[in-house]
């Protein structure tokens, strides 16, 4: 299939389109709060909206108590059956005497618990808050304000399959395959944490824009120290969005201490140390503004010790960590194919069981090892990819999230934890992967193409996407269908609040 220079955009704009109306409709259709600690984060973009930068763990806010309590649904947590086969009506549609009753007891509830997300870092919520203020002047209260900061992650899944095709293109130059197998495998990627009010739908996008700043440094003979401003900020902006996108920054000031030095073996010293020194304070500034506060807020650098405490975990003698079941086969399994499987579909429950299907599960994490084993071997054999760099890059970005998780999974006992467990001890969030979304897509289409060049024939790439496709945006109807029909959600909202 050979595309027009003119038809490949727009078709692009067709998947940014498709992206769009898929995050509205699931945005719209799953009520709140859901399991991945939704109410943390509504507290904070409801204080970061006010100006209030949390100085350490603190209790949930009054007006994100008042929104817990009048409209949240038992519907992740509680089977129909404790109900007597039926979910009770929402609060806001019950009398108004029986409501208050409700609202003086939970609110005070919430207002005496602490919120252990308090010390994240700031731009999701700063940004998510600016765009909570804006609903307010739109005249938008009560859920549909909720909604209003869900639905702002219908911009960034548009933007982020822009991104996808515009990093595909850099990669693989005049290859239409690559840039849209990308942009389409972002299009459908049913990851939860775009359904719901938290920071993770914000890495992906953030990354993806560093990653274009960092191919360009990479391929251009003499790059700019403008490229190297951009790659700072934009890895730096990564990391101000959430803690664990920490190793990227080591990836990239990887990538730039290798293309300084090779600028230096080939005579042009002064723009090597341009390069390096643009990037280094770029990314150094905004980075150590926020570590400043964390320390004299928080008392670390991160801020994630006050964190550790109130979740009751506890770090463990260095010699224990290798006695870990991680390191068995079996364990190895578990935690890889529960990681993957994450990624790709998020971690929502529902009635206390957890959105998936073993056959969707076991697609998304067998694919994934499959392309990412082919990419591997291919790179390690084809000497002469004129992309190579850029897919190390792409692989190394990925692998360091994983390694990340690894590491924090055998370093914690976690005591009376539900997740992680002692029982159960590993991070096996996907959407803690969200960064290196769009450098997993491309090892994937890369892989794609590698396939089809072994069997000689053209199509099989462009099959072989299509399947993919379907099959994803199948599961993903079929899993989240329940939601749709929820009398909490947004097509059920009160039209007076």
């Amino acid at each position: 299939m050979k595309l027009s220079k003119t038809q490949l955009p727009w078709l692009v704009i067709v998947l940014c389109a498709v992206a769009a109306i898929r995050v509205f409709v699931f945005a719209a259709a799953f009520p709140f709060f859901n399991n991945v600690d939704e109410q943390a984060h509504v507290d904070l973009v409801v204080k970061y909206s006010q100006g209030k930068l949390p100085p350490g763990i603190e209790p949930f806010s009054s007006q994100a108590a008042l929104f817990f309590a009048l409209y949240r649904t038992p519907e992740y947590f509680v089977p129909p059956s404790d109900y007597g086969g039926q979910n009770p009506q929402p609060n806001w549609l019950i009398p108004p005497e029986e409501r208050q009753k409700i609202l003086n007891d939970e609110i005070p509830f919430w207002e005496s618990r602490e919120n252990h997300e308090s010390g994240e870092p700031p731009l999701y919520y700063a940004l998510a808050g600016g765009w909570f203020d804006l609903g307010h002047s739109l005249g938008l209260r009560g859920l549909g304000s909720l909604y209003w900061v869900r639905f702002l992650n219908v911009v960034l899944a548009e933007a982020l399959v822009w991104v996808g095709y515009a990093v595909a293109r850099l990669i693989f130059n005049e290859n239409q395959f690559a840039p849209l197998a990308v942009a389409t495998l972002v299009a459908v990627w049913p990851q939860s944490s775009f359904f719901s009010i938290q920071a993770d739908a914000l890495s992906p996008l953030l990354f993806g824009i560093s990653f274009i700043a960092l191919i360009k440094l990479l391929q251009q003979p003499a790059p700019r120290f403008t490229v190297a401003i951009c790659l700072g900020l934009t890895v730096a902006a990564t990391c101000l969005v959430k803690t664990a996108n920490l190793p990227l920054l080591l990836v990239v000031a990887l990538a730039v201490v290798l293309r300084s030095v090779e600028l230096v073996r080939d005579r042009n010293a002064r723009r090597g140390f341009i390069i390096f020194g643009a990037f280094l304070v770029s990314a150094a500034v905004p980075l150590a503004l926020w570590f400043a506060w964390d320390l004299n807020h928080f008392g670390d650098l991160t801020a994630t010790k006050s964190k550790i405490e109130v979740l009751g975990w506890t770090t463990k003698p260095f010699a224990e960590s290798w006695s870990h079941p991680i390191f068995t086969p079996v364990g190895a399994k578990d935690f890889w194919a529960e990681l993957i499987a994450s990624f790709w579909r998020g971690e929502f429950i529902w009635h206390r069981e957890r959105m998936a299907t073993w056959w969707s599960d076991a697609f998304y994490w067998t694919t994934s090892t499959i392309a990412l084993a082919i990419a591997v071997v291919s790179l390690l054999t084809r000497a002469s990819e004129p992309n190579r760099s850029s897919l190390w890059f792409a692989l190394l970005s990925f692998a360091s999230l994983v390694g990340f998780l690894v590491l924090l999974s055998i370093r914690f006992d976690f005591g009376q934890c539900p997740y992680p467990s002692r029982a159960h001890p590993y991070f096996t969030s996907g959407r803690l992967l969200n960064a290196a979304a769009i450098p997993f897509f491309i090892l994937f289409a890369y892989a794609i193409e590698r396939v089809a060049s072994w069997t000689k024939r053209e199509s099989i790439k462009w099959s072989l996407l299509g399947l993919i496709a379907l099959l994803v945006l199948g599961w993903q109807l079929s899993i989240n269908a329940p939601a749709l029909s929820s009398r909490y959600n947004f097509f059920h909202r009160p039209n007076v609040q």
